[in-house]
């Protein structure tokens, strides 16, 4: 399993558009676009899961700086969430 980030994506792009994209290099099991969560608009970034780690890297090798809705994708491997300690202001 190959676990994804996509940054820089167009508040327009859909799930489903990069659903598409990334299958043209393997399967793929979950695509998610991180929204805000106060007004469940879109962030500009998202991830995708794929089932083959080669599959994965080749995918990230051919998309990353590709153009997609008008906007320059950065696509790279996801690294763990580093959790942060909360600080109260």
């Amino acid at each position: 399993m190959k676990n994804i980030f996509i940054g820089n994506l167009s508040f327009a792009t859909t799930e489903e558009t990069i659903r598409s994209l990334f299958e043209t290099h393997g399967a793929v099991e979950r695509v998610g676009i991180v929204t805000d969560r106060e007004t469940g608009k879109p962030r500009g970034f998202g991830f995708v899961e794929m089932t083959n780690g080669t599959e994965g890297d080749q995918a990230i090798a051919a998309l990353n700086g590709r153009d997609l809705d008008g906007r320059t994708l950065d696509v790279n491997e996801a690294h763990p969430k580093v959790e942060r300690p909360r600080t109260r202001g």
